[in-house]
């Protein structure tokens, strides 16, 4: 028994059933149901839904576009409560991802999945400091075209804010407020984007919906939108957020999944189909560079944006943060001096490296897609399947055994794919790259 594990204790929840919690320095077992589906409606409906319109519908058309959606949200709710329903397996609360995967494999998928896990999520977290870098220059070209200030300085700035946001919220529970926050300014810039497509789109003459691009080139950009319809719905932590639920966790967990795949899902449907019907195949990859408006209301839909992405940002960088809390023992009054001194160190550095890469690199989307094949359908689909298949083998009947090894088949060649289609993207984009560009 290593130290970890000395630390753990255990819990009864009922009719006489130990349940095993793994040692860690933030709160779990703390959060309502309803806490933790705004949890998970934060992260669907981040500013990332701004682009869904150029990068989901473009590439897939109305009627792919709008199956695969459907589609993406029934498989992904499945895959979600596949693992949802394993938190408490073999007796043990897993609450992290990791943790899971060791438990069901063994010590050498633990560090595969962390390192997957981690990568996810540091491009994530790269993407939304990139996304609130580019939604505060927007603002700024709004009031003051003159090229004076560059995207990286504004990834800057957008950095500093997430650093200072992340320093004084200790842990995912500690959100409490902030997720009505979120909430508010989810619905500000949906809302805007929404009205100001409409009457775009009342306006203006017939628009293209075509495919655009060769037989060859339309595949390879299908390919592609089907990674950004996995990124669309899913966390790649979910075990991380469930250790926050109270008990009985499993079925808190699943109101939360459903409200997140029904309810939760609504303004990002209505902003993506719509902002698609208004400008058709020329829709921007962020809406609010397409929609004309009067100035402060797309400077509000744009602000609403940067701020979002900075509580959303937390979120997915919350595995992370509970990792290094709990290896150097940060417990107890978040304000201690202490604890204060380490948020900052530790988170900082993590922010700031996160910032650099971001400036450095702000066409990550590209690397991002490779991100996504290679850890995001691994994590979400086939470690789900297969984690199930394991975990339950003795209670599945042929047929539903058959079911889990075609859904792990399946999207092994869909991660396959979609590495390639992301590859053949970078060597394209390739000669337009440059560092500290100001796109």
């Amino acid at each position: 028994m290593n130290a970890t594990e000395a630390k753990n204790r255990k819990i009864n929840v009922g009719d006489d059933i130990d349940i095993e919690i793994p040692d860690t320095a933030h709160q779990i077992s703390s959060d309502s149901w309803f806490q933790v589906a705004f949890v998970l409606t934060t992260g669907i409906n981040s500013a990332y839904v701004l682009g869904y319109s150029g990068t989901i519908m473009v590439p897939l058309g109305w009627i792919g576009g709008v199956v695969g959606l459907i589609l993406a949200t029934a498989v992904s709710l499945y895959a979600n409560s596949l693992i949802a329903k394993l938190h408490e397996f073999g007796g043990k609360r897993h609450i992290r991802y990791r943790d899971l995967a060791g438990f069901i494999y063994g010590r050498k998928a633990y560090r595969l999945t962390w390192g997957l896990q981690y990568v996810n999520l540091f491009m994530i977290n790269c993407g939304f400091i990139i996304l609130a870098g580019s939604a505060l220059k927007a603002v700024y070209v709004l009031f003051r075209d003159d090229h004076v200030m560059k995207l990286p300085h504004f990834i800057a700035i957008a950095g500093l804010i997430c650093a200072v946001f992340a320093i004084g919220i200790p842990h995912l529970s500690a959100l409490g407020v902030w997720l009505a926050v979120s909430t508010i300014l989810s619905l500000i810039y949906i809302v805007v984007a929404i009205v100001l497509s409409v009457r775009d789109g009342v306006k203006a003459p017939s628009r293209d919906y075509e495919i655009q691009g060769s037989s060859l080139s339309k595949l390879f950009t299908i390919t592609g939108a089907a990674t950004n319809l996995v990124f669309a719905f899913n966390t790649g932590m979910l075990p991380e957020i469930q250790a926050t639920v109270r008990q009985p966790v499993v079925k808190n967990m699943m109101k939360a999944l459903y409200f997140q795949f029904t309810a939760g899902v609504l303004p990002m449907y209505a902003v993506t189909f719509i902002g698609y019907w208004a400008y058709g195949s020329s829709t921007s990859t962020y809406l609010l560079n397409s929609v004309n408006g009067p100035l402060w209301v797309k400077a509000l839909a744009n602000i609403s944006a940067i701020l979002q992405s900075v509580i959303s940002l937390h979120i997915f960088a919350s595995p992370t943060y509970e990792y290094m809390d709990t290896k150097f023992g940060i417990k107890g009054n978040p304000l201690a001096l202490k604890n204060l001194l380490f948020r900052v160190m530790a988170r900082g550095g993590y922010i700031a490296v996160s910032t650099l890469l971001s400036a450095l690199l702000p066409f990550l989307g590209d690397f991002m897609s490779l991100t996504g094949a290679v850890s995001t359908f691994p994590l979400t689909f086939i470690l789900a399947n297969h984690m199930y298949y394991k975990a339950k083998n003795n209670k599945l009947n042929y047929l539903q055994k058959l079911w889990h090894w075609l859904n792990v088949v399946f999207f092994s060649l869909m991660s396959v794919a979609a590495a390639i289609a992301a590859v053949r993207l970078i060597s394209l984009d390739s000669k337009n790259f440059h560092v500290f560009a100001d796109l």
